[in-house]
């Protein structure tokens, strides 16, 4: 035990000297909270905090017309801004200086009725109910289009959702259409209600519970995890620089002429960087519960969560450490362990799901993901901020992030002692 404490001691010593690495393993991190939590925020926000200015070219002035523009305001997500010339409007979106222009054909309420009562006079012929002797030829009506305009960066996604909700509205408008028309048709009362335009059908959300308070996800509840996660990872690359450095100057060698094993050489190791991790999560948190209210972000709720959530630290941390431990071991060059330990923590956190949501990636990455220790520690720190789990919840996660720490562990000292076998 004295050997672990001293070796402890060693690392300890060797880690404040280094204000450098202090710097980037407990600012840098904070610096990239606040940033992407920043930028994601409008992401998580319900649509009536922030808007997109839009164009809206109406060259119909009619019914249809005076809905759609109706429905866009009323919606919450668009700031409406009326333009007379569809090429104006057009040049602007595609600058850039919009994201999007509507253009509202000529024509369009009055094509509308024309084609459902031409549509309704028929169907009602076919009935019987209109006499048909004295039918005349009916004059063909061509559709109209309502054009869009987006720019050429606009999201695929932002796309999608603006034509559908504008395919929702019209589809809404042609249906009352009919239902006036056949209205009209069929009673000679104009107040007389037959057909219930009202919408029969409708879709709730039910959010899980908290103390009978809905608990709504919002962006610090996705990137404090996410990004905290990031960070404990990313002590992989000091730690095995720091272990490539001993090896090159020799400090393994005079370590080896004492009665000091190797495993007790990564046992003090992993007690100063699990130390550095808790650290990094508490800096983490307290950014989310005092510092993102103050910046206008939302606060993130730790209530009765800081056990679990300190359980699922402390093993994603003894993951990322026993990765590290592993990659210095292995590693002949700091030139082999600062880039490679770099690129492979961001390729862990993009098949983890810090970046892109795994439920969004193709079939091939979603599958890759599950092997990913940053997804289990992502699901676990879910598990606790947003669904509100147990330790029996949690439990499959820690079991495979502590499985992982000992079995990169164990690789790391058998190849070190195979190593320097003589």
């Amino acid at each position: 035990m004295h050997k672990l404490w001293a070796s402890t001691y060693k690392e300890f010593l060797l880690l404040i000297r280094d204000f450098g690495g202090i710097a980037i393993l407990f600012v840098m991190p904070l610096i990239l909270i606040i940033t992407i939590t920043l930028i994601q925020d409008s992401t998580f926000k319900t649509v009536t905090d922030s808007q997109i200015p839009i164009l809206v070219v109406d060259y119909d002035h009619g019914s249809v017309s005076e809905v759609i523009l109706k429905g866009l305001q009323e919606s919450g997500s668009f700031e409406v801004i009326t333009q007379t010339d569809e090429t104006t409007a057009r040049d602007l979106v595609f600058k850039g200086k919009y994201q999007l222009a509507i253009i509202i054909p000529k024509n369009l309420s009055t094509s509308l009725e024309q084609k459902v009562s031409q549509n309704v006079d028929g169907i009602i012929a076919q009935f019987g109910l209109e006499d048909t002797t004295q039918s005349t030829e009916k004059p063909e009506i061509e559709g109209k289009e309502v054009t869009l305009y987006f720019d050429p960066a606009t999201q695929l996604t932002f796309k999608s959702s603006v034509k559908n909700g504008i395919d929702k509205m019209i589809s809404k408008i042609e249906t009352q259409s009919i239902y006036k028309a056949f209205q009209e048709q069929i009673s000679d009362d104009p107040s007389e209600v037959i057909f219930e335009t009202d919408t029969f059908i409708t879709f709730k959300e039910i959010l899980p519970t908290d103390n009978d308070k809905e608990m709504i996800p919002n962006s610090v509840q996705h990137n404090v995890p996410a990004w905290t996660l990031f960070a404990i990872f990313f002590i992989i690359v000091p730690l095995s620089i720091n272990i490539v450095k001993e090896k090159s100057q020799g400090t393994f060698v005079r370590l080896r002429t004492n009665p000091v094993s190797y495993a007790t050489v990564l046992g003090g190791k992993t007690l100063v960087y699990l130390v550095v991790c808790l650290i990094q999560f508490v800096l983490m948190l307290s950014v989310g519960v005092f510092l993102f209210p103050a910046i206008g972000l939302p606060t993130l709720d730790i209530s009765g969560r800081i056990p679990l959530l300190f359980v699922v630290a402390t093993f994603a941390g003894l993951a990322a450490i026993g990765l590290g431990l592993l990659l210095g071991t292995i590693a002949k060059t700091q030139e082999q362990s600062a880039p490679f330990g770099a690129t492979f923590v961001v390729i862990l956190a993009a098949l983890g799901g810090v970046w892109v949501p795994v439920f969004v990636m193709p079939k091939v990455m979603q599958t890759l993901s599950h092997i990913s220790p940053m997804n289990w520690g992502l699901n676990g720190f879910y598990d606790v901020f947003l669904r509100n789990g147990s330790f029996t919840d949690i439990l499959p996660e820690i079991s495979m992030l502590f499985l992982f720490f000992i079995v990169t562990t164990l690789i790391a000292i058998i190849y070190n002692e195979k190593k320097n076998a003589v």
